[in-house]
């Protein structure tokens, strides 16, 4: 059974910094591509960064890209998001998303690519 579990939201100041975690179980993780979301309130989920496994290649949306960066353990199969530079508009719960990684796999940040989904961690930025 594939499950994701996040941890390290909270709450931070604006400029502060976090780290996520998402520890990954009940698959071959260099096989797979792994995402983070986020969800604000009142808004669609939208791709925040995403790493694939197996080479290390990242993604990042443009909002985050200098602020956020996204690595992974795979003696841990854990991926980890480092938030620096939070602003409030970062605000959300945060998601780790995983699908097994093939030739068919392109669209790396949309949420239809995905299958497996963690439960969330809630990020609060204060202004």
């Amino acid at each position: 059974e594939v499950q994701l579990v996040e941890s390290g939201g909270g709450l931070v100041q604006a400029g502060g910094s976090l780290r996520l975690s998402c520890a990954a179980s009940g698959f071959t993780f260099s096989d797979y591509a792994i995402g983070w979301f986020r969800q604000a309130p009142g808004k669609e989920r939208e791709g925040v960064s995403c790493i694939i496994s197996s080479d290390g290649y990242t993604y990042y949306t443009d909002s985050v890209k200098g602020r956020f960066t996204i690595s992974s353990d795979n003696a841990k199969n854990t991926v980890y998001l480092q938030m620096n530079s939070l602003k409030p508009e970062d605000t959300a719960i945060y998601y780790c998303a995983a699908q097994a990684f093939d030739i068919y796999f392109s669209d790396y940040l949309s949420t239809a690519s995905y299958d497996y989904w963690g439960q969330g961690t809630q990020v609060t930025v204060s202004s």
